[in-house]
C-alpha cells in the first residue's frame, strides 16, 4: 500500500535516493539563509528592528542547510548537484515570487512595500514548509537517526510560519492590507504550480534510483496532480489567510544552534 511513510522510508534506506533528498533539501535551505541574510542587510530605516528577526530566520534556514548535510556526513555520502527541475526555491525566484536577486546582490536599501512582499511571499512557502515538515515530525519523530533533526526544523518553521502571520497582520493595520491580500493570492497560485511541477520532478528521479515499475510512478504522478486540482480549486485558500499566532514574538530571540549527527 502506497503511504507518505512507505514512500519516504524508500527513499530513507537506499543511499542514491537519501543523498539526492537531502542535497535538495540543503540546497534549498541554503538559497533561503542567504535571501533572508541580504534582506535583512537591506531592510529600509524605518523597519530597522525587523532586521533581527530576518537575520534570525536565515540563520536558522542556514542551520537546516547544514543538518541535511550532516545527515549526508553521517552515512559517509557528498551531496550531490541539484538537478534543475528539482530546485524549488530556484524556480520560485523565475516565477517571481520572492524578490528578484538581483536587488539583493546590490547595495540600494529596499522599500517598505519590497519587505510587505517578502514577508507575503514567506507566509506562503513557509505554510508549505511546515505542512511538510508536520508530516515528516508525525512518522519519523522518533526515527534514531532523523528524529531530532525532524523535530528541530518542524518547530523553526511553525516559528517561521508564525512570524509572518505577525508581521503581516501589524502591516495590514498600518494601511497594507489590499497589497497584501493581492500578493498573497498571487503568489499562492503560483507556488501550488511550481509545487506540483517539482514533486513531479522529484518523483521521476526516486523512481529511477529506486526502481519503481511505471505503474507505481503513474500513481504518484496521478496522486501529484490531484493535489494540484485541489489546491488550484480551493486548498490555495489556507495558504492566504491571516490570523494572530499562538507563538507571539516566534524569532524574537537568537537562533538555536544544529545539534551534532556525526
Amino acid at each position: 500500500m502506497l503511504s507518505a511513510k512507505s514512500l519516504f522510508q524508500e527513499i530513507l534506506d537506499n543511499d542514491e535516493s537519501f543523498r539526492l533528498f537531502c542535497s535538495i533539501a540543503a540546497s534549498g535551505e541554503s538559497q533561503g539563509g542567504w535571501e533572508n541574510a541580504r534582506i535583512a542587510a537591506l531592510v529600509p530605516p524605518s523597519e530597522r528592528g525587523l532586521a533581527p528577526k530576518i537575520s534570525r530566520h536565515g540563520a536558522d534556514e542556514d542551520k537546516h542547510g547544514r543538518i541535511f548535510n550532516a545527515l549526508m556526513r553521517k552515512r559517509g555520502l557528498e551531496p550531490v548537484p541539484v538537478p534543475p527541475e528539482t530546485d524549488y526555491t530556484m524556480l520560485l525566484e523565475r516565477h517571481g515570487i520572492g524578490l528578484a536577486h538581483e536587488k539583493l546582490k546590490g547595495d540600494e536599501p529596499l522599500t517598505v512595500q519590497d519587505i510587505v512582499t517578502y514577508l507575503a511571499h514567506s507566509r506562503v512557502t513557509e505554510q508549505r514548509a511546515s505542512e511538510q515538515m508536520e508530516l515528516l515530525r508525525k512518522h519519523f519523530a522518533d526515527h534514531p537517526e532523523l528524529g531530532r533533526a525532524v523535530k528541530m526544523i518542524s518547530g523553526d518553521e511553525d516559528n517561521h510560519l508564525a512570524y509572518c502571520h505577525e508581521e503581516l497582520l501589524r502591516f495590514a493595520h498600518g494601511g497594507h492590507g489590499h497589497a497584501i491580500r493581492h500578493t498573497l493570492r498571487e503568489c499562492a497560485l503560483a507556488e501550488i504550480r511550481v509545487y506540483r511541477d517539482v514533486s513531479l520532478a522529484v518523483t521521476a528521479h526516486m523512481g529511477r534510483i529506486l526502481g519503481w515499475s511505471r505503474a507505481k510512478s503513474a500513481v504518484l504522478a496521478a496522486g501529484i496532480h490531484g493535489v494540484y486540482a485541489y489546491e488550484r480549486a480551493a486548498g490555495w485558500r489556507r495558504m492566504v489567510s491571516l490570523k494572530p499566532p499562538e507563538r507571539r514574538d516566534a524569532l524574537g530571540g537568537p537562533a538555536t544552534s544544529a545539534p551534532e549527527f556525526a
